[in-house]
């Protein structure tokens, strides 16, 4: 036996120690053939992967059992996982100033066709809301010979009288204020506001705001004498807008640094000691700071809030650690083919995702700690990280320069497959006229006609 099927089948049994006799040997079935692809040939279905792994009828139906009405709770399986993976002690943590990032996501596997079902939440792709089972990831986020690598801590259902995004959103940020530790940030990205946060109690956060973002000073301006005495601090705009034909500049920034990253020169303005926008000025106010990051790489600047006070290379890197979390439902839906599901009881809809988020996690664990596998008869040498590769293709192609970036992403009308307009026929015979010294040539070939005649234009239809 291959040893990355063994230390596989010996990791999905550490995972299911906790469960009940029986049912864990079933559920360690179906764990099996989420992980080895059974799912993406049977295309979402359960009975038929558990076949393709091999697995005899009465063996699938306890599998289905397992899922459906199996005594376990996912929490325990995720306690075991990652008592396993500190034990091994290959994961660590990655530390900035003395702080641990905690990515929080949410996802959401969609069913469009399940019906009686009323959760929705927002599609990219679609660009509107679609039904589907959502979820809240909170993950750690560390390295293994120094690449990012999740650790999920928890996995949140969506309430069950209220399946939209806004009460998922805030049980996930709930549960992150209440569990966050001493050492750690909250990272999130553009779904969560600075008034999220505050409402969740979060002692330490990192998120990206909008560009057209606002705040205000936690302090009253100066009284000119004329008018009513003002009652909200001087507005603060990171970054200048269009608005009904002129432009509103943006606020002088408190302070403005530089620093290195990646052989790139990053600028960076701040503002601090900031309020919410419709805020009075108080001395309780819970206050925060807006960086606002100028990269050459992107055409867009980032602005990030946080309440907490760090170096902004420090807030910088914390931020970009909030994407390994976009890797646990990217391996568990598009990698393992769990992305479409054929299960309709509520219990099992919410089952089988949670089976696919811990899997997908399972997956992305082994793949950094196995020695790399041959792909083919061709590769010989199988090497697993790009940095051990050292000159090979994609690092000349897919170079980090703003050179590239001008007008990629510029939309352009596509160009259409046939023409609009006809070429001009020929009135006798309606065949185009750049035609005709085409099928001269071919006539030339296998049919003698007299000089005069040997235009195709000539000759008269039979």
């Amino acid at each position: 036996m291959p040893i990355a099927i063994e230390q596989t089948i010996q990791v999905l049994q550490i995972v299911v120690q906790s469960v009940p006799l029986g049912t864990n040997l079933s559920l360690l079935h179906l764990l099996w053939s989420m992980l080895n692809g059974s799912f993406l040939r049977s295309r979402g279905a359960i009975f038929p992967a558990l076949v393709y792994s091999g697995f005899t009828t009465d063996e699938t139906r306890r599998s289905w059992r397992a899922l459906r009405y199996g005594m376990w709770r996912l929490d325990d399986l995720l306690q075991s996982w990652r008592e396993y993976v500190l034990c091994q002690a290959k994961w660590r943590p990655r530390v900035y100033e003395g702080y641990r990032p905690l990515a929080v996501d949410m996802t959401a596997f969609w069913r469009l066709q399940l019906k009686g079902w009323l959760g929705k939440y927002f599609n990219g792709l679609a660009n509107r809301m679609l039904r589907g089972v959502g979820f809240g990831l909170v993950a750690e986020v560390g390295q293994i010979e120094g690449q990012r690598i999740p650790l999920l801590r928890k996995v949140i259902r969506a309430h069950p009288k209220d399946l939209s995004d806004v009460k998922l959103k805030a049980m996930v940020l709930d549960w992150a204020g209440r569990h966050l530790a001493d050492d750690e940030v909250v990272l999130f990205d553009a779904g969560a506001h600075i008034a999220d946060m505050q409402a969740a109690s979060i002692k330490r956060y990192v998120i990206r705001l909008a560009s057209n973002c606002t705040a205000r000073r936690n302090e009253l301006p100066a009284y000119s004498g004329k008018g009513r005495p003002p009652e909200y601090g001087r507005r603060v705009r990171p970054l200048k807008r269009r608005w009904k034909k002129r432009t509103i500049e943006a606020t002088k920034p408190d302070f403005s640094t530089s620093f290195e990253h990646e052989q790139r020169t990053i600028q960076v303005l701040g503002w601090s000691e900031l309020v919410l926008a419709d805020m009075k000025p108080h001395p309780g106010n819970e206050t925060f700071s807006i960086l606002v990051f100028f990269d050459p790489l992107y055409l867009q600047p980032l602005v990030l809030g946080t309440n907490v006070s760090l170096q902004p290379v420090t807030a910088f890197k914390l931020y970009l650690d909030r994407w390994p979390v976009e890797q646990i439902p990217l391996a568990a839906k598009q990698m393992l083919g769990l992305h479409r599901q054929f299960v309709f009881a509520p219990e099992s809809c919410q089952r089988l995702p949670e089976l696919a988020l811990l899997v997908g996690n399972v997956l992305t664990y082994l793949a950094a700690v196995l020695p790399p596998l041959p792909t083919g008869f061709w590769d010989r040498r199988p090497k697993k990280r790009l940095a051990v590769c050292g000159e090979s293709w994609p690092r000349l192609i897919f170079q980090k320069m703003a050179l590239f970036l001008v007008n990629f992403e510029k939309s352009v009308q596509l160009p259409t497959t046939y023409r609009r307009e006809w070429p001009p026929t020929d009135a006798e015979n309606g065949i185009p006229d750049r035609l005709f010294g085409f099928f001269d040539g071919i006539l030339s070939r296998f049919v003698k006609v007299p000089n005069s005649a040997s235009s195709l234009r000539s000759v008269s239809p039979v």
